[in-house]
Parts: C-alpha cells; sequence; structure tokens
C-alpha cells in the first residue's frame, strides 16, 4: 500500500511540474534583474540598434534552430532590429552572470542596453516577438 501511495505522489509532482513547465516555456517575461552592460558588451550587444534580440544556442538543439530562424527573420523585416546568435558553452563566463540556465534563452535588449524580456525556450509566435520589441522601443524611448 506504502508503495502505491509513493507511486501516486510521484505521478501528481512529475505532471503538476510538466503543466508548469509547458506554461512557462518561451514565453517572453521581464526580466527578474537589471544585468550587467559589461557583459551584454562582451556578447556584441553596443547600442547601435534600437532592439538586439540575444540568443543564447548550443550545437546541437534543435529549438534553437528554430528560433534563429524567427529571429532572423524579424530582424530582416523590422528595422533597427539586430539578432546576435550567442554559443553558450563559449562564453560561460557570460552565461553564468547573465543566469542562462537553458538553451535557447532569448533576451531583447533596448538601446539602452536594458534587458526588457527574456525568454527560456523557443518563443511561441512571431506575435509575442514583435510586442516585446514594441514593448523594448517605448522603454528604450527611441520612438
Amino acid at each position: 500500500m506504502t508503495g502505491l501511495v509513493v507511486a501516486v505522489a510521484v505521478l501528481l509532482a512529475s505532471a503538476a511540474f510538466g503543466l508548469v513547465r509547458r506554461a512557462r516555456d518561451g514565453k517572453l517575461r521581464e526580466s527578474p534583474r537589471p544585468d550587467d552592460g559589461q557583459v551584454l558588451a562582451r556578447l556584441g550587444v553596443d547600442g547601435g540598434a534600437e532592439v538586439t534580440l540575444l540568443q543564447f544556442s548550443s550545437a546541437f538543439c534543435a529549438p534553437c534552430r528554430a528560433t534563429r530562424a524567427l529571429c532572423a527573420a524579424v530582424a530582416a523585416e523590422v528595422e533597427g532590429v539586430r539578432h546576435i546568435e550567442v554559443d553558450a558553452e563559449e562564453h560561460l563566463d557570460e552565461v553564468r552572470a547573465l543566469k542562462i540556465m537553458r538553451t535557447p534563452t532569448l533576451l531583447v535588449v533596448d538601446a539602452a542596453g536594458r534587458v526588457v524580456r527574456r525568454a527560456a525556450g523557443q518563443p511561441p509566435s512571431r506575435a509575442h516577438l514583435l510586442a516585446a520589441i514594441g514593448e523594448a522601443t517605448r522603454v528604450g524611448g527611441t520612438r
């Protein structure tokens, strides 16, 4: 009987974790803390664009490829938006400083070098990404 209770508890905990992860995966949320401008500068974020999409990827990550395609397409279509992709394994100090826990992670950085939004996982849609870019241009005061 005890084994059955433990099995049910593990299944319920696993289901709860899966539901929470699914609800949060890829959502562009506010960045929880101010990020170090020097860390972003080392990664190529220099304020030369109204909005920079800074993507952390790894070599064998399928969602990273989809995120790259989405960000590159949006950067090509929207004036003032730049996409920078960073190999997380080659920039471990920056990954730790920015508290990147998984790939892909996407940071939406405004012209002032502030991280406006952050998504761990593939962004759910082009519309969500465009909304985050719109917010970054309002927050950065560039429009």
